[in-house]
């Protein structure tokens, strides 16, 4: 699974913080590692350098062998937030969409 992180340009990626969530993310979805064959993180501050709530979005489209993208949204505080919310999303839709299809 290829882990691509993209921001917009209200936000710098560190290091620490693109390692941080590379663990973490192959970390929580290590179960679909052999269905998603790329990953891709967007991150954005949705109002720029003025402070708000839930400002922060985090969007996660996985790309599934054979299949089409599912791609989730998660808006909160900081980005950590937005990123646990919006892997959370992906795992509850991962597991009905590919276990629909072990039905099959």
């Amino acid at each position: 699974m290829t882990i691509q992180l993209n921001s917009d340009k209200n936000l710098t990626i560190h290091e620490a913080f693109r390692s941080q969530l590379n663990d973490l993310l192959s970390e929580e979805l290590s179960r679909f590692s052999g269905q998603i064959t790329r990953l891709e993180v967007h991150l954005s501050d949705e109002n720029g350098n003025k402070d708000a709530l839930n400002d922060k979005r985090c969007l996660l489209e996985a790309r599934l062998e054979g299949m089409q993208p599912i791609a989730v949204t998660e808006l909160a505080n900081t980005h950590e937030l937005a990123v646990a919310g919006a892997i959370d999303k992906l795992i509850t839709s991962l597991d009905t969409i590919l276990g629909r299809l072990s039905k099959q």
